[in-house]
């Protein structure tokens, strides 16, 4: 595939060439299936945590579940909805206390998100205790409390309705005792973020009227149908109501995950382009090593652009046949990572990969590109000049 030099150093830049584009393939392909590995890995919490969609209000905290919502909710695409209630709460445990939200949940919520599966200690909220709660496993950190402590109970303290400055704090809060019987893991912020309680004693607490929520969360048949759930929903209740999918409840997250990924394929794509110097040098040399043979060709009536065809070829092939032994190498590595975890973070946790064919032809098409225009650029070396 290379032609072969008078000079050996000719030849080793050109092998050290081909090594630099093998191996800028497999690092890039690598690197793109390890965040589409995180990607997938990070997203199986929030499709623990949050539902297919949501609806709530446009404006205020909360509204009737009415007849007129429950028609709506009447559709063949979803599986099953759960009413919920959140507000921010004050919790105090002995003499420890944080702010976070509390979630009271119906006995559909498992059916809509499978939360129960991100306990780790103890049990999913009892619907037949009502005082029992489910804590975070960084609520349960701060607070240092934990499941089934039966000598202090967990208070819950949210400001009664009204308007105006608070001029008694003592009368200003209304509090709940309650008992934590279960603490989950899911990520970070979550676990910091959340205490779930029963849907009645979330009412009691925020003194809601029996069909009061705050919003219904709901599972489909099929996320694929999100968005066209969401745009009959939309128009079934009006302006006054938001029905939202799962990536736009957690837009930043779900942003903050794509600016990394293409922070890290431009990155790699410039250690790509540094790599392809040395394609361009190699081309350079074998330009200046068969001066004599393009003088010859010149003479024998080939021009300019036709003697430089050739050697853009060459660069082409030097990095298409890099290119290729690299995939080679990278995607039975990457699937091999993903069947037996070859390389760990953790005793338990191998690194996530996924192999997509975007992936896949992303590289292809980013090293044949640079590839080309690093053999135009080396080709641009000869001119009448240099063959005359």
């Amino acid at each position: 595939m290379v032609s072969k030099s008078s000079s050996n150093a000719i030849n080793i830049i050109t092998l050290i060439a081909t090594l630099g584009v093998i191996v800028s393939t497999i690092a890039l392909f690598v690197v793109l299936s390890v965040f589409s590995g995180l990607k997938s890995f990070s997203l199986s919490f929030i499709r623990i945590a949050d539902p297919d969609l949501k609806i709530s209000v446009v404006k205020g905290k909360s509204f009737l579940f009415n007849d007129t919502i429950e028609k709506a909710l009447v559709n063949e695409k979803i599986a099953n909805f759960s009413k919920v209630i959140e507000e921010r709460a004050f919790f105090n445990y002995r003499d420890k206390s944080h702010i976070a939200m509390i979630k009271g949940v119906d006995s559909n919520y498992l059916l809509v998100n499978k939360l129960d599966t991100a306990v780790y200690f103890g049990d999913w909220v009892n619907y037949k205790a009502k005082h029992t709660v489910v804590v975070g496993s960084g609520i349960s950190n701060i607070l240092s409390v934990g499941a089934y402590d039966f000598l202090d109970p967990l208070k819950v303290f949210v400001p009664k309705p009204g308007k105006g400055y608070i001029t008694n704090p003592k009368t200003a809060f209304k509090s709940m005792s309650t008992q934590p019987i279960g603490i989950y893991r899911l990520t970070d912020d979550l676990d910091k973020k959340y205490v779930f309680a029963n849907l009645s004693l979330t009412k009691d607490l925020l003194d809601y009227k029996q069909d009061q929520i705050t919003a219904v969360e709901l599972k489909l048949i099929d996320e694929g149908l999100a968005k066209d759930v969401q745009s009959d929903l939309q128009n079934k209740l009006g302006a006054n109501y938001k029905v939202q999918t799962r990536e736009q409840l957690n837009s930043v997250f779900y942003k903050m995950l794509n600016t990394e990924n293409l922070a890290s394929y431009l990155v790699f794509t410039l250690i790509l382009i540094i790599a392809l110097f040395n394609v361009i040098g190699a081309i350079v040399m074998m330009i200046i090593d068969k001066r004599s043979n393009l003088k010859t060709l010149f003479h024998l009536g080939a021009d300019i652009k036709e003697i430089r065809k050739i050697f853009v070829l060459q660069g082409f092939l030097l990095t298409l046949f890099g290119l290729v032994i690299g995939l080679l190498i990278a995607i039975p590595f990457v699937l091999l990572q993903k069947k037996y975890g070859l390389i760990m973070i953790t005793k338990n946790l191998a690194y996530p990969v996924e192999f997509h064919l975007t992936n896949v032809l992303v590289v292809i098409l980013t090293i044949v590109i640079l590839g080309y225009l690093a053999a135009k650029i080396a080709s641009a070396r000869i001119s009448n000049k240099l063959v005359d």
